[in-house]
């Protein structure tokens, strides 16, 4: 789960990592506010639809399982993990 949040947060931190470093190619301080000031709501607008657009295609592309799951159990001594049948 906290991999799955981690992803997200760097999706959305993408576009200002993206912003940052077009900042440090123009030669401008990536740290000076007046550069962020007139872009921070498209960053996070762009960074919000980027999240959104990721979850929705991993949600129709995620490959679904058919059948009963059937939980880990002990077989002659051995655990036999969790499968789906």
């Amino acid at each position: 789960m906290l991999r799955a949040i981690i992803e997200e947060v760097l999706l959305f931190v993408l576009p200002f990592c993206i912003f940052a470093g077009y900042l440090v190619v123009k030669r401008r301080n990536p740290f000076d506010v007046e550069h962020w000031s007139p872009h921070a709501f498209r960053l996070a607008v762009a960074g919000l639809v980027l999240v959104i657009l990721i979850l929705a295609v991993e949600g129709f592309l995620t490959q679904r399982s058919r059948g009963a799951y059937e939980p880990p159990h002990m077989e002659n001594g051995v655990l036999i993990p969790g499968r789906f049948r």
